[in-house]
């Protein structure tokens, strides 16, 4: 298990999981975009983006190789509707 200050334990405990998935076919955990900018404002002393919007885009990609979903969307999905301007309500 990772340190209790990394990125993926901060996710794990924000899921309120013991454990993310193995597999995408089996992945149930999800994050809001609220989850994710509270996460990203809690480690913004470990990431390397300048704005929230970039320390966000950091988080997802955390999520990538944990398998779990941003909402509802896979977190390469998500990222794309992101660079698409789908959240951007969430960063004004």
């Amino acid at each position: 298990m990772s340190a209790r200050n990394e990125t993926p334990h901060i996710i794990i405990q924000t899921l309120g999981a013991k454990k993310c998935n193995g597999d995408w076919e089996s992945a149930s955990e999800n994050l809001s975009m609220d989850q994710v900018k509270q996460i990203a404002d809690k480690q913004k002393d470990r990431l390397t983006g300048a704005t929230l919007y970039a320390r966000s885009r950091e988080i997802m990609g955390t999520c990538v190789s944990m398998r779990v979903n941003v909402e509802g969307l896979s977190p390469k999905d998500a990222l794309a509707a992101m660079a698409e301007g789908r959240f951007d309500e969430h960063f004004e």
